[in-house]
């Protein structure tokens, strides 16, 4: 009988989708109570490890709906590697106010210097700051359009490419588009256009696009859209990953 309370509080705690409080608070009651803090204390403490719970439980939900190839963080990028890179402009651009504006960012540079790297680490900036992000290569991407173009629920896709707060399309330029391809890509971006911030990588110049999209008027109405409100990164320089194989083989062989 006299575990009757905890096992009603617990029971309750469930219901409401209190994991933490229910985890916590007979180890923080037996804290508080050792170290004379009153029930109100008490209370906010155990409120506010119920909140940081869960807010590390949404970030883990937003980068697990993301589709990151991989989760990687700026900590880790070497901008010493890459000297063209704007270090500044890039922890700038991890405040993720961009994103509010609307604007877009486009990472040029040969392949291998850390593009990919760069937008997840601001793709992963996002998610911490609750902000819905999505990660596609553009030949997924422009495959997974043809493919719902095909099936009849373009739209639905369309709208859900277009409910993120950041659409992240990975090696645009590796692969050449075909033309139906290139235009359902176009109309998508279209969409986007001041309604959501879109990060684009690619090898390629933007003189080189037109060998991607195969029109030069499709091309020039898609740079249009992409570089009104546009921050770009400049990312030539050696392949990073080059670099690093050189320098294992160089330790091996010392």
């Amino acid at each position: 009988m006299t575990q009757a309370p905890q096992i009603l509080l617990d029971h309750r705690l469930k219901s409401l989708r209190l994991p933490t409080v229910l985890r916590e608070y007979g180890k923080l009651a037996r804290q508080c109570a050792t170290e004379g803090h009153d029930h109100v204390q008490f209370l906010a403490r155990l409120v506010e490890l119920e909140m940081i719970d869960r807010e590390r439980r949404m970030i883990e939900r937003r980068i697990k709906a993301a589709k990151f190839p991989a989760v990687k963080s700026l900590d880790s990028f070497e901008f010493k590697a890459i000297p063209a890179l704007n270090k500044m402009q890039v922890l700038e651009l991890a405040r993720c106010e961009w994103i509010d504006r609307r604007e877009n960012v486009i990472a040029l540079g040969p392949s291998g210097t850390g593009k990919t790297h760069v937008a997840l680490g601001l793709g992963l900036s996002a998610c911490q700051k609750g902000l819905a992000v999505g990660f596609v290569t553009a030949a997924a991407l422009v495959h997974e359009l043809m493919e719902a173009r095909d099936e009849r629920r373009l739209l639905r896709l369309q709208k859900q490419m277009v409910g993120y707060r950041l659409l992240i399309i990975d090696e645009l330029g590796f692969v050449p588009l075909s033309k139906t391809g290139a235009e359902l890509l176009f109309e998508l971006i279209s969409q986007r256009y001041e309604r959501g911030s879109t990060l684009i990588t690619s090898n390629l110049p933007f003189d080189e696009w037109t060998e991607t999209f195969g029109s030069e008027r499709l091309t020039g109405a898609l740079l249009d859209r992409l570089t009104h409100h546009v921050n770009i990164l400049e990312m030539n320089g050696e392949s990073y990953r080059l670099g690093q194989s050189k320098a294992r083989q160089a330790a091996r062989e010392t």
